[in-house]
Formats: C-alpha cells, sequence, structure tokens
C-alpha cells in the first residue's frame, strides 16, 4: 500500500510528500552516490509533490546532463532529484524521509559503476 511521507532537506527549507510502499529502494556504489550516501527511491512524478524550498535550490549536472541533482542553497542536502533512467520521475534520497530509520528499509545493492550493464534492474517504477 502507498502511503504519503514527508521529508525534506536538513535546514528544512526545502520541503516534500512523495507516496510510496517504500518497495525497491537501491543503495548505488556510483561516484556521486557513494559520496552523498543516496538511498533511491524512485517514484513516478504524479506521486511526487514539492511543497516548498524551489527557490532555495541549485541544480548539479554532470557527465550526460540528463540527471537533475537538486541540493538545498543553505545546507547543501540533495533530498531529491530527476533520475536519467527515469527522467518522467523523481528519485527521492531515502534518507531525507521524516521518522524513517534507513536501518528498518529493505535496500538492495546497485552497481552505478556499471550503470549501462545494470539499468534494467530499475527500469521500472517502485510499486
Amino acid at each position: 500500500m502507498k502511503d504519503w511521507l514527508k521529508g525534506g532537506c536538513h535546514c528544512g527549507a526545502v520541503r516534500f510528500r512523495v507516496r510510496s510502499s517504500l518497495s525497491g529502494i537501491l543503495n548505488c556504489n556510483c561516484s556521486i552516490c557513494t559520496k552523498k550516501g543516496y538511498l533511491h527511491l524512485i517514484v513516478p512524478a504524479a506521486d511526487f509533490q514539492l511543497e516548498q524550498g524551489q527557490d532555495q535550490q541549485s541544480c548539479y549536472r554532470f557527465n550526460t546532463g540528463r540527471a537533475k541533482h537538486y541540493f538545498c542553497n543553505i545546507c547543501g542536502v540533495s533530498s531529491y532529484y530527476i533520475p536519467r533512467s527515469h527522467p518522467n520521475g523523481v528519485d527521492v534520497n531515502a534518507r531525507c524521509l521524516d521518522n524513517i530509520d534507513p536501518a528498518s528499509l529493505t535496500i538492495e545493492e546497485f552497481d552505478g559503476r556499471e550503470w549501462e550493464s545494470n539499468i534494467h534492474r530499475i527500469e521500472g517504477f517502485n510499486s
């Protein structure tokens, strides 16, 4: 069952809601995800609502430039982004969800260092 969950950055300037069953969470070992400590929860765009902070964010793009990595201008936390694998979806950092203990989540490992060879594992959205 999908529920609406709230989350945001560290300082609270960026706040969002996401509808999810908290399944299909991935821990990626690519360079940016490793440095950020990102836990991926990919949802359709209709299941994500930015409640505040649009004007408090910057966007970082690298490599192909297709992914849009948003981060708070105040505290620097990246709580969500638009992934190149799902340009019509949103990838929420599960670590930024309110009242969720990451240790309680079922997390799958994803080899992002070999992204092109492994992308088939995340082609569908979470249920």
